[in-house]
């Protein structure tokens, strides 16, 4: 199921929509590099092609994530 999620990024809230699995995997890297969740999410935005949108690149995340077998940066 897709859900609606909001974050604060430099200040400003934004919405992005994640299937439950990736939320989940998202928090497991977050976890995995010690660092907050809210943390994460900026990083993947600030190295995010300007084309694309939050969704995808979080996704895309996840999907590099598990390829490298959970050594990915942005």
């Amino acid at each position: 199921m897709i859900r609606k999620h909001s974050a604060t990024l430099h200040g400003h809230r934004t919405s992005f929509s994640l299937e439950d699995e990736f939320w989940a995997e998202l928090k497991t890297i977050a976890a995995s590099r010690s660092m907050p969740f809210a943390a994460l999410i900026s990083e993947i935005d600030d190295h995010r092609p300007a084309e694309s949108n939050l969704s995808s690149a979080l996704r895309l995340h996840v999907l590099s994530w598990l390829k490298a077998g959970g050594d990915c940066q942005p």
